[in-house]
């Protein structure tokens, strides 16, 4: 599992440093959620994720489709979140 984990991460990577203007800030974050299931979670400057997610959400929902499509093909399921560091922050102090 951790071989296939870390070939889907570092594709999201991949393509995350592509589309964004400061990848230096971007973290990737990732759960397993149970047997063969993962979350990944992008957490990017504000501006980063108006980019990455594109008009209409065109562009993360191509991303998303293409993650899955590589994880079925290892019998992995995925989802995607991309936060920014400002949502990121409110939902960890939800959660406290």
């Amino acid at each position: 599992m951790q071989a296939v984990t870390d070939r889907l991460k570092n594709f999201l990577q991949f393509v995350a440093v592509k589309l964004i203007d400061k990848p230096e800030q971007a973290q990737l974050k990732v759960a397993e959620l149970g047997p063969k299931r993962l979350r990944f979670k992008l957490v990017l400057n504000r501006e980063d994720v108006a980019m990455l997610i594109g008009r209409n959400g065109f562009t993360a929902s191509a991303i998303r489709s293409v993650l899955k499509a590589a994880a079925e093909k290892e019998g992995v399921q995925v989802t995607l979140q991309i936060h920014s560091h400002e949502e990121e922050a409110e939902l960890m102090a939800r959660e406290a």
